[in-house]
C-alpha cells in the first residue's frame, strides 16, 4: 500500500508538471531553464505538501467518514492546503530568483487553482482508499463465505458414511440367516465399499468413473439380498467418465431409489440409470417405480436424508448453476434428475 501511494503520488504530481509544461508551449510561451526550475520547485512542493495533507487525512481518520461528512472537511482542508501550497511556492521563488511583486488578484487566481488542484487530489485519493477497502471487505467476505461452505460440505459429507454403512448393514443383516456364506461375501464388498468412500470422502469431487464404480458395487451388494426383485439397467454416455462430480452424489440417489422404490414392493421393480453430456453439462436420470406426492414437505419426509442432503452439497457447490428434481415420471415411475455443470471449484 505504501509503495503504491509513492509511486502514485510523484507520479501524479508528475505528470501535472509536464501537462502544465505542453500547455505553455501550445500557447506560444517559450520554455527557459528558468521556467523549468520554477516548474521543478512546484513539483516538489506540490509533492510535501500533498504529503502533509495526507498525514492529516490519516490522523483525524477522514478515511471512516461518511460521504456528507467527509465533503465539507475535505473542501475546508483543500483551501487551508492551497494556502500553504502558494506560502510555500512563493517563499522558495523569492529565495531563488529574488523578490517578485504579487498582486492581489493573481494571488487569489493561484489560490484557487491549487484549490481545484487540492479537491482532485481529494477525490482521487479517496477513491483510491475506498476501493482497496471495498477490495479488501469483498476478498475477506469471499474467503469467510467459502470456510463457511467448506465446513457445512464437510458436515454433509460426513454423515452420509453413517447413513450408508446404516443401510448396507441391513442388507447384510437380512442376509445372515438367510444365506450366511453369501453374507460374508457381503461383508467383504462392504469393506472394500467402505475404503472407497472414505478416500472419496477427502476429495470436493472425483472422476465420474470412480462414482460409476462406487454404483455398481453398491448395486452388486443390494442384488445379494433382493436378488430378482432388483434390476438394473445403465444407459452411461462415455464422455462423462472424466466428468468431475461430488463423491457419492449419483450412489447415494440409487441407494434413494432402490429404498423407496424397490424395497417396500413385494414383486420388486427396475432401476434405470442414465447419464449424458450436453452443453458441457452432466445429466443423470434415474428411474424407479412409485409415486410422489404434491407438498414439497411430504415428498422430503418420504425421501427422507439422501434428497436433502443431495440437494444442500449442490447447492453448496455450484449455486445456480447445477440442478435437482425430484418428479412424478411416466406411468407409476418416479424420476431424480440431477444437472451437474463442468466447472472448477473455489472451495
Amino acid at each position: 500500500m505504501r509503495k503504491t501511494y509513492i509511486a502514485l503520488q510523484l507520479g501524479g504530481w508528475l505528470l501535472y508538471i509536464i501537462l502544465a509544461i505542453v500547455t505553455n508551449m501550445l500557447q506560444g510561451q517559450l520554455v527557459t531553464i528558468a521556467m523549468l526550475f520554477q516548474y521543478l520547485i512546484a513539483y516538489l512542493v506540490g509533492v510535501l505538501s500533498s504529503h502533509l495533507y495526507r498525514n492529516l487525512i490519516i490522523k483525524l481518520r477522514w478515511t471512516e467518514l461518511r460521504l456528507l461528512s467527509l465533503i465539507p472537511r475535505v473542501l475546508v482542508g483543500s483551501v487551508s492546503f492551497a494556502f500553504l501550497f502558494q506560502l510555500l511556492y512563493v517563499t522558495a521563488d523569492w529565495l531563488f530568483f529574488g523578490s517578485e511583486s504579487y498582486n492581489f488578484v493573481e494571488i487569489a487566481i493561484q489560490i484557487l487553482n491549487w484549490t481545484v488542484l487540492f479537491v482532485l487530489w481529494s477525490v482521487i485519493y479517496f477513491a483510491f482508499h475506498f476501493f482497496q477497502r471495498y477490495k479488501s471487505e469483498e476478498i475477506k467476505n469471499l474467503t469467510w463465505e467459502a470456510h463457511k461452505n467448506e465446513v457445512e460440505l464437510n458436515k454433509l459429507k460426513s454423515q452420509l458414511n453413517p447413513h450408508f454403512i446404516f443401510n448396507s448393514m441391513n442388507t447384510i443383516r437380512a442376509l445372515i440367516d438367510e444365506d450366511p456364506v453369501k453374507a460374508k461375501k457381503s461383508v467383504t464388498q462392504l469393506s472394500n465399499l467402505l475404503r472407497n468412500t472414505l478416500l472419496m470422502g477427502r476429495k470436493k469431487t472425483v472422476p465420474f468413473s470412480e462414482e460409476w464404480q462406487l454404483v455398481q458395487d453398491y448395486v452388486d451388494l443390494e442384488k445379494k439380498r433382493y436378488e430378482e426383485r432388483l434390476q438394473f439397467e445403465a444407459d452411461i454416455d462415455q464422455r462423462a467418465m472424466k466428468f468431475e462430480v461430488p463423491g457419492m452424489i449419483v450412489q447415494t440417489m440409487v441407494e434413494n431409489s432402490i429404498k423407496h422404490g424397490i424395497a417396500h414392493l413385494p414383486e420388486g421393480g427396475e432401476i434405470r440409470l442414465k447419464v449424458d453430456v450436453k452443453d458441457d453439462e452432466l445429466h443423470v436420470c434415474i428411474v424407479n417405480p412409485g409415486k410422489l406426492g404434491s407438498d414439497q414437505k411430504y415428498i422430503d419426509k418420504k425421501t427422507g436424508f439422501g434428497v436433502i442432503n443431495t440437494r444442500q452439497r449442490l447447492d453448496l457447490l455450484y449455486g445456480e448453476d447445477a440442478d435437482f428434481q425430484l418428479r412424478n415420471g411416466e406411468g407409476e415411475t418416479v424420476e431424480t434428475y440431477i444437472k451437474i455443470p463442468n466447472k472448477t471449484l473455489s472451495i
